[in-house]
C-alpha cells in the first residue's frame, strides 16, 4: 500500500477495532501514524503515535477522515462551547486588570459619545474610540 502524509488508514486485521490513523511521517522503511479516532471510528484526540514498517502497512486499508462524521448538532454544540469559553476567558482577563479595563472603557465611551459635548474633531474622537477598543482587546486577550 502506498500512503502519503495526511492520508488516513485503518487496520484490516480482524482482531483490531475500527480505529483510524492519520499518516504523520513517511520514511523509506517505516510509516508513523497518529491515532485520530476511537474504536467506533469517531474523532478522538488521543495523542497516540505508532510506527509501523512498510511491510506491516499491507494489513492497512485507506479510510475516511473521521472529522467528516460529526453531526450538525455536535458541530453547533462544539462551536457554542468554544464561544462560551472564549468569552469567559476574555471577561476574566478584563477583571484581572481593572485599571487598564476602566481606562479602555473610558476612552471608548468618550470617543463614542463625546461628539457635540467636547471641543474635539470627529477624527480625534474616532481615534480615541478606536484606542479604547484596542486597549480593551489587548487586555481581554491577555496581551497587556
Amino acid at each position: 500500500m502506498s500512503v502519503g502524509v495526511y492520508d488516513h488508514v485503518r487496520s484490516t486485521d480482524a482482531d483490531d477495532d475500527a480505529t483510524v490513523y492519520r499518516v504523520v511521517g513517511s520514511h523509506a522503511d517505516s510509516v508513523t501514524l497518529l491515532r485520530v479516532s476511537d474504536g467506533d471510528g469517531r474523532r478522538a484526540n488521543t495523542g497516540e503515535v505508532i510506527t509501523v514498517s512498510r511491510d506491516a502497512l499491507d494489513v492497512f486499508e485507506a479510510a475516511e477522515n473521521p472529522d467528516g462524521n460529526r453531526s450538525v448538532g455536535a458541530t453547533v454544540r462544539s462551536l457554542g462551547g468554544g464561544l462560551y469559553w472564549s468569552l469567559r476567558t476574555f471577561v476574566a482577563e478584563l477583571a484581572a486588570r481593572p485599571v487598564l479595563t476602566a481606562l479602555g472603557l473610558a476612552l471608548f465611551l468618550v470617543g463614542a459619545f463625546g461628539g457635540g459635548r467636547l471641543p474635539l474633531s470627529g477624527w480625534v474622537l474616532l481615534a480615541i474610540e478606536l484606542g479604547g477598543l484596542l486597549l480593551l482587546a489587548l487586555v481581554g486577550n491577555g496581551r497587556l
